[in-house]
């Protein structure tokens, strides 16, 4: 008989963790290990049979090869795992470790010799290392908890994210979990654990998380992700957590952050030498001890982790004037816990389930800045609570060689409450004149004598189910499934104080029109706000999608999929607001290894990605909505400890256009043939194989954004010319079909269409009289990327890996949410409010950042001493002088012009006005952001590790945002005192000590 052996030809494990250009298909929380047995007499021995074997669970599994030699074991959970071959009658051969990594397939191609007598297989050849996976078409980057562990990585999810090529930080006026991936907005990504999908869907911009050392891997992808995820025009983030095992393991991790260990924030300062922004006494102590234990319940069946972590973070600041000192503390603690439970081997249930409440209590005091004290009692407490419970349930069944399924059901809770004691007796109070119209910088801005921004209370509850289902078909294998996720928020919001009011103070020329009536003499106004919102609303999101991955030569992979989506916003009766069904978006990939030998692999992707709409449209666009705006003369101020203005006149009247309290005909404020948002990508890439330690990395990415859903204001119609005011929401610059007045008798008894490329906006002549009508130009973004890589596995001694991405992101407007203005509300950015907002405004957006380079890598000086650093270096991001009127009419919302002369006429036409083009004004200055640290590996028999980190070592405290409002809203022609002058800055150095145990 002939004798079969394993050759030195080729032995290739892939490493999903290496270079983060790729990852392949494989049920998202799982890997899988594929490849091709193979001979030098071309034929494969029937019945050929390969197996893995988790050593630390006792998991196996086999599967035997096709004819053509290829095989592929699905469903396997993250982790190190034996690899055999063997035939049938013969003992099995040991072939070496096989790492799976999440989200990834490892390719082990085995070449045989002949066969002894006995069937035994030998294998002769050592592993060689391949950071190539061939059987990608996606684009992602891999961080195991090894790897953190040796880096000095902040401990959050968005701080591994931003290791990704290309990922920018958003702006902290969003939202401080913001990460920008391919030219999008923060408000356009999806996050899972262990499959459970966590993003807020109130504006899409945060997301639930549990402790760093919880989790066990993540995976970032940043583009053309197959047709199993959706609900992303940005980025998807994957995260999988600890698992038990069947030796018992347990420890402890404490991490440290003391004030000492900070460097002081600066106060920053106008041309005049006044202060702006207080920042210097700014600091926080942070601390966090968890205890873990996991093992077997049932020895190879049953497997359990459990953590507790007890934490406390005490945040001490003071508002931009130094008249005010708040501390909090926030000392809730996490629990969280995973029992995963093998069936048989080739079943397996998880329940997973974790507690992310945390609530902050702040004391409010008053604050004299020169003597560095507080003055008098508490002023105030303010009560924030955030987070909540999750749990999900995921069975998994391998039913033969060639199917697979997987099943997950699951909940995700996010509450959001802010009250104070001072809300009965406080109301929100802003002084918005300037030092040049009589108010000193200490008295402008904020004057109120509480700092709760708005009574808030809110349950965000999400209801998730998945099926997934895999069959392999000869060189096909198909992928199919379907997902539906119910998203409910009840929800309240108001202003605190009497009357639920808020107050704005402005400085207006006498005489001047305002509101439908006149400036008084004194020129001091104020503006009252009320707004009010409360109900229940649910979104219901459902998808199906069906892949199939067909290899058509042994060297050509090609991946064709289509997914359906369908998103039912519904409004607080119920009843849907906007409903989109039968959304195609395909998805086309294909990967070549060039020569066959897993090293060198071309490869490419086009696709289309839709996103939905935010549950804060339904809230605030479909229910009992009241925002009332009332205009007064402003006489002064009480004088009582509330601080409230006196008021006089009114001025014009009540303005309740956007929200009377009652629940409208949605049929009047909404597009009845709503077309979603989504966006179409093209990615090409390259990757080549130079050792075993070293690869490379190149890829160009196109993006472009078509169309947005946002809130518009109609005030013509092609039918009746100039109607009164409605707000609806839309699409912009496209046709929008309403419930409306077709004859034209001011009512509304029919559906009308108005074509917002060219109509919906009257136009006025200096006289008050309809001239006709304007549109809206239509949303655009593009995104276009050339991204470099090197990588250098860690093989014990170092590990590095660099990263180079040229992007240009441009457009008119940036996405759901607005950076610019600061607009968080996902939907109501400002940009559509009316046509002139955003004429003119092309340009490169918010988060285009031109040259991004990022480094990462660690080496050890000795078995148990290792230093690490990271580096990222940025361009700055653009600057616009934005004004608040425009020269078509007398609206003063944000836009691209800004008045020069006669900016105070009361006739339109007679104000001069130039163009202001977005990004006109410079960037922000680069960044470079530094941050090492060294590990200590104690030589005692238990596992006692010190790691010190350092963030921000070169303390660079550098711009990164600015004021862009040239001139103020509701002041046009004067000019912003603080235009150009920062409002966000790199965070100050500190350091933070880590000590782990474990046995």
């Amino acid at each position: 008989m002939k004798a079969y052996s394993i050759t030195r030809a080729a032995l290739y494990v892939a490493l999903g963790a290496c270079l983060g250009v790729i990852a392949p298909s494989a049920f998202a929380q799982d890997g899988s290990v594929v490849g091709r047995l193979s001979s030098d007499a071309g034929q494969v021995p029937a019945g050929a049979t390969v197996t893995v074997r988790n050593p630390a669970t006792g998991f196996v599994r086999s599967v035997q090869a096709e004819a053509n030699g290829s095989y592929r074991i699905p469903l396997l959970p993250v982790g190190t795992y034996e690899m055999e071959v063997s035939l049938p009658g013969g003992a099995a051969s040991r072939v070496g470790q096989v790492t799976v990594s999440l989200g990834s397939a490892t390719t082990v191609n085995v070449p045989l010799g002949a066969v002894s007598t006995l069937g035994t297989v030998e294998v002769r050849a050592p592993q060689v290392v391949s950071m190539v996976d061939v059987k990608s078409t996606e684009s992602a980057t891999n961080i195991t908890r090894e790897e953190l562990s040796r880096l000095p990585v902040d401990r959050d999810i968005t701080a591994v994210a931003l290791l990704a090529p290309g990922a920018v930080k958003g702006k902290g006026s969003l939202g401080g979990q913001g990460i920008s991936f391919g030219g999008s907005s923060v408000a356009e990504n999806t996050v899972y654990i262990n499959g459970l999908n966590v993003t807020d869907f109130y504006n899409r911009v945060g997301f639930s998380s549990v402790p760093f050392s919880f989790y066990q891997e993540f995976q970032v992808k940043t583009g053309g992700y197959s047709v199993e995820f959706g609900r992303s025009t940005g980025g998807v983030i994957n995260a999988v957590t600890r698992s038990g095992s069947n030796d018992f393991k347990a420890g402890a991790e404490l991490v440290f952050e003391p004030r000492a260990w900070q460097s002081q924030a600066r106060d920053r300062y106008d041309g005049s030498g006044s202060r702006y922004i207080t920042a210097s006494r700014d600091d926080y102590s942070r601390s966090a001890l968890n205890v873990f234990a996991s093992g077997a319940l049932v020895q190879d069946r049953l497997f359990f982790f459990g953590m507790y972590e007890a934490r406390d973070y005490r945040p001490t600041s003071t508002n931009d004037a130094g008249t005010r000192l708040n501390q909090g503390k926030a000392d809730d603690p996490f629990w969280g816990g995973k029992l995963d439970w093998r069936i048989t081997d080739n079943q397996m249930f998880s329940l997973f389930g974790f507690s992310d409440r945390n609530k902050t209590l702040t004391d409010v005091y008053a604050y004299d800045y020169e003597r560095g004290s507080t003055v008098g009692e508490r002023a105030n407490q303010i009560m924030n609570t955030v987070g909540g419970r999750n749990w999900s349930g995921t069975y998994s069944w391998q039913v033969n060689n060639d199917l697979t399924m997987k099943l997950m059901y699951g909940e995700n809770k996010r509450n959001r409450v802010q009250s104070s004691l001072m809300d009965e007796n406080c109301n929100r109070v802003f002084d918005n004149r300037t030092a040049s119209q009589g108010v000193p910088t200490a008295l402008q801005g904020d004057r109120s004598c509480t700092s709760s921004s708005q009574l808030e209370s809110a349950l965000d509850t999400r209801k998730a189910a998945r099926a997934d289902f895999e069959w392999t078909l000869g060189n096909h294998l198909l992928r199919f499934g379907l997902d539906r996720e119910e998203n409910t928020s009840d929800y309240s919001r108001a202003y605190p104080g009497p009357g639920g009011l808020r107050y704005d103070i402005y400085a207006r020329t006498p005489g001047s029109s305002l509101n439908g009536g006149v400036v008084p003499a004194s020129g001091l106004v104020a503006r009252t706000r009320r707004y009010e919102v409360e109900g229940a609303f649910e979104t219901i999101n459902s998808a199906y999608y069906l892949e199939d991955n067909w290899q058509v030569t042994p060297n050509l992979l090609l991946n064709l999929g289509l997914r359906m989506e369908a998103f039912d916003n519904k409004g607080g009766d119920g009843s849907s607001y906007i409903k989109i069904d039968n959304m195609l978006a395909p998805r086309l990939g294909f990967s070549w290894d060039v020569r066959g030998d897993g090293t060198t692999k071309v490869f490419g992707n086009l696709g289309r990605y839709f996103l939905p709409v935010a549950n804060v449209i339904n809230i605030k666009q479909a229910g009992g909505f009241l925002d009332e705006r009332t205009w007064y003369e402003f006489l002064g101020y009480s004088g009582a400890a509330n601080n409230v203005p006196v008021l006089g006149a009114q001025i014009g009247p009540v303005d309740n256009s956007q929200g009377d309290g009652s629940v409208p005909d949605l049929r009047a404020e909404v597009n009845r043939d709503m077309d979603p948002v989504y966006q179409d990508e093209a990615i090409l890439g390259f990757q080549q194989m130079i050792n075993e330690a070293w690869s490379i990395g190149a890829s160009v990415t196109y993006r472009r954004l078509h169309n947005a859903i946002d809130d518009m204001n109609i005030t013509a119609t092609g039918q009746c010319g100039a109607i009164d005011s409605v707000w609806i929401m839309g699409n912009p610059g496209r046709t929008n079909t309403v419930w409306g007045d077709t004859d034209c008798d001011g009512r509304n008894d029919g559906w009308i269409s108005i074509d917002t490329s060219k109509e919906g906006w009257a136009l006025y002549d200096d006289n008050g009289n309809y001239v006709g009508q304007r549109g809206w130009v239509k949303p655009k973004r593009d995104y276009k990327a050339l991204e470099l890589q090197v990588d250098r596995a860690w093989d014990g001694k170092w590990g590095f890996n660099a990263s180079y991405t040229l992007a240009y992101g441009r457009g008119n407007a940036e996405g759901p949410v607005n950076s610019d203005t600061d607009f968080a509300d996902a939907g109501r950015t400002e940009n559509f409010d009316n046509p002139w907002v955003n004429y003119g405004g092309y340009g490169y957006l918010a988060n285009d950042r031109r040259h991004q380079f990022k480094f990462r890598g660690s080496y050890a000086l000795t078995e148990n001493l290792s230093v690490a650093a990271t580096l990222g270096v940025q361009s700055g991001s653009p600057i616009t002088r934005f004004g608040a009127g425009n020269p078509f009419d007398a609206t003063d919302f944000h836009s691209y012009y800004v008045c020069v002369s006669n900016c105070q006429a009361t006739v339109p036409s007679e104000r001069v006005f130039v163009h202001s083009p977005r990004g006109g004004d410079g960037r922000t200055p680069w960044t470079y952001d530094l941050d090492v640290s060294v590990s200590y590996k104690v030589p005692i028999p238990t596992d006692l590790r010190l790691k010190l980190a350092v963030y921000n070592v070169l303390n660079q405290q550098r711009v990164v945002t600015v004021d862009q409002d040239y001139e103020p809203q509701d002041s046009i022609g004067t000019p912003n005192p603080l235009f150009g002058y920062g409002t966000g800055f790199q965070s100050p150095r500190y350091a933070q000590l880590t000590v782990t145990w474990a046995y």
